[in-house]
């Protein structure tokens, strides 16, 4: 698929858009003999493709990883739909890090941090560090660390992108194997580059993937999500508080994305208003484990982002 059609279809109106998905999903549901499943987080995302498969399916099975790193509300509210399954990793978050390291900036750039600071390879170190050489002598952009985060490599604390895998990853595959069905999810083409690259090269229904996934939600927008949920009456998690509009444009009141609450992608974008100073007011004990018990205090100093404690009200002064 091409970048083009992918906006096209990203400008459809909902109507399209839901007659689309649930094209998909028939086909992906087809291709493995009814034999699939819906990941279910929780989240806006995974609320609206469970209802949407199951207004096709209403026998379709969710899976919910409980990694014990999700917002208390969120075990809530899974624990009220029926025939979803909950699947939890062999591993907690506080062995993935001492482990392996911290999760921070993006998935990617804390893999080529990982990488360079742990491969023998000096040819992978080179095209980490300065970009894959190309034929006309140029160093290609993709595939390199970013010269912003070239300084974590000097960071007093491990980083890694092994934890999403550790801990989610890998229950789903290993339900997938005893269960022997084909997963379906939530996921966007607009939640990051690394989810546009997989949709441009694979589309909704990723039959040829290594490990087949299929994302009929792919080409949707996160206000067509939202949208979806208040116009059908698709219940979600009080975590994330009202679905407001504001100028034509649907957006809640509280968190805008839960995940895993101790994970630090992406957080760097979201200023003073983050994640950790949200969750200082909303879940104070959850607040005081992950900032100073599993050690993020520290990283989220090294990286300078705000998370609601001393040294942030000491700077404010």
């Amino acid at each position: 698929m091409e970048f083009w059609e992918l906006r096209q279809t990203r400008d459809l109106p909902l109507e399209m858009k839901i007659v689309k998905s649930k094209a998909r999903i028939r086909e992906w549901h087809d291709h493995w003999r009814g034999q699939i499943y819906v990941s279910f987080s929780g989240g806006v995302d995974s609320s609206a493709l469970l209802h949407l498969a199951r207004s096709i399916y209403p026998d379709v099975p969710a899976v919910f990883a409980d990694t014990g790193l999700e917002y208390p509300e969120i075990r809530g509210f899974v624990r009220q739909h029926e025939n979803v399954e909950v699947v939890r990793p062999e591993t907690s978050f506080r062995e993935v890090i001492e482990r392996h390291g911290y999760p921070v900036v993006s998935k990617e750039q804390a893999k080529f941090i990982e990488e360079v600071r742990n491969t023998s390879s000096e040819r992978l170190r080179d095209i980490r560090l300065n970009g894959a050489l190309m034929p006309d002598g140029s160093r290609s952009r993709f595939g390199r660390l970013s010269a912003k985060w070239k300084y974590l490599l000097e960071a007093p604390f491990k980083i890694s992108a092994k934890c999403c895998g550790i801990i989610k990853k890998k229950p789903f595959i290993k339900y997938e194997r005893r269960a022997g069905r084909a997963v379906m999810t939530g996921e966007s083409a607009s939640d990051s580059l690394r989810r546009r690259t997989m949709y441009l090269k694979y589309g909704c229904n990723g039959f040829e993937m290594k490990r087949p996934k299929s994302t009929p939600l792919g080409f949707w927008r996160k206000n067509d999500t939202l949208r979806y949920l208040r116009d059908f009456g698709v219940p979600y998690c009080g975590v994330y508080g009202e679905i407001v509009e504001e100028d034509g444009k649907l957006h809640t009141t509280l968190e805008r994305a839960t995940g895993c609450l101790f994970c630090m992608f992406g957080v760097h974008r979201d200023g003073a208003d983050n994640r950790f100073t949200r969750m200082k007011k909303s879940h104070p004990e959850l607040w005081k484990y992950c900032v100073y018990s599993l050690g993020l205090k520290d990283v989220l100093e090294y990286i300078g982002v705000p998370y609601g404690g001393e040294s942030d009200e000491t700077e404010a002064r």
